[in-house]
């Protein structure tokens, strides 16, 4: 039952004919888990939260970058640092005190994912890698739970509901994780503010669609859009009645052709002998410009067409600012050329 603050609080829900007070008691007992507290999963946890969802489970292992700032809103320049899933909690207690959050400051596993899925109503996936989309998908198929899907890419997005009422499902969409290389993540390439909060917003209505069982719900539809020409494409695809998920894979990692940390040079040991190497740059082009040691340049999403063109005649040492975006080109590299010497230079060039 609804209290009477709860009643004056979501009055402007109640009115609403397609909710009224027993949607909106629909929406108290309902629990939602959302993976990943950051660009997509702080819209989705506001309007959850102000929305009234009795209970909200957040996931997140990672704490606040300053760089999470111009497009993770539910944090400031003094949360740097900080968990972000309790983070996210404590500033949503001061939205909605009438929420009951459960806080989870790891990153979900295939050791995790069963046992967390199971205390919840619907999941959310606000994660930025393809491990986790899979492990997500394939945990929510296992318990039986719709999963919400979002994921943005530069100024695009994608939307969809996988494993709603036995509906299709993230591998019946996409049966294989892409090639290692040939989707660079936000990191690598950068992405509008606003785009995540546009689509996390989506997200959440979807949730709330579930719950409420109004509307038509995104299960077997995948939504595509554009924020630079808010070009908008709806396509169906359906159930692969042959897909059997039974058990989490073992490792995401693996399954999603991740290898381990590839050898690193340091920058010293590079400029005592630079001679003895060749260099790649996967950086993109307005880096470049402002700062480079020189070598071959193929950024990071070109890769994969543009690999032959790569000579491993002498020991490879592929670096970009940071040293993730070089250890994710080498993993792809290594299946291209299984002989060849690669090195990562750690911790890029700054």
């Amino acid at each position: 039952m609804l209290t009477d603050n709860e009643k004056n609080i979501y009055s402007r829900h109640i009115i609403l004919d397609e909710i009224g007070l027993k949607g909106q008691e629909k929406l108290k007992q309902a629990k939602v888990l959302v993976i990943g507290a950051g660009g997509l999963g702080c819209p989705v946890l506001q309007y959850l939260t102000a929305a009234g969802v009795g209970t909200i489970g957040i996931v997140d292992g990672d704490v606040v970058d300053v760089s999470n700032l111009h497009r993770q809103i539910l944090y400031t320049i003094d949360d740097v640092g900080k968990s972000k899933a309790l983070t996210a909690s404590n500033r949503l207690k001061r939205l909605n005190p009438h929420v009951d959050f459960k806080v989870f400051e790891v990153y979900l596993s295939s050791q995790n994912a069963i046992n967390i899925f199971s205390e919840y109503d619907i999941i959310v996936d606000g994660s930025d890698n393809f491990q986790t989309r899979y492990l997500c998908n394939d945990a929510a198929v296992i318990t039986n739970k719709p999963l919400v899907f979002g994921s943005i890419f530069k100024f695009e997005a994608q939307l969809s509901v996988f494993n709603y009422k036995n509906g299709p499902t993230y591998r019946c969409l996409y049966p294989t994780p892409p090639s290692v290389g040939s989707v660079p993540s936000c990191s690598d390439v950068g992405v509008l503010g606003v785009l995540p909060g546009i689509v996390g917003c989506y997200q959440a209505n979807e949730v709330l669609k579930i719950i409420l069982e109004k509307g038509t719900v995104l299960s077997g539809k995948l939504l595509t859009f554009n924020v630079l020409n808010m070009h908008q494409m709806l396509f169906d695809f359906s159930k692969d009645e042959a897909l059997k998920i039974t058990t989490l894979e073992t490792d995401y990692n693996v399954f999603c052709c991740i290898d381990k940390p590839a050898e690193s040079i340091s920058i010293e040991t590079l400029n005592a002998n630079k001679a003895a190497y060749n260099l790649l740059d996967v950086r993109e082009s307005w880096e470049r410009v402002q700062h480079s040691i020189g070598g071959q340049h193929i950024p990071l999403g070109e890769l994969a067409t543009k690999f032959q063109n790569i000579s491993t005649e002498k020991p490879l040492v592929v670096y970009c600012k940071s040293g993730i975006r070089s250890q994710k080109a080498i993993a792809f590299l290594k299946e291209q050329f299984p002989k060849a010497k690669l090195l990562n230079l750690k911790n890029g060039i700054g």
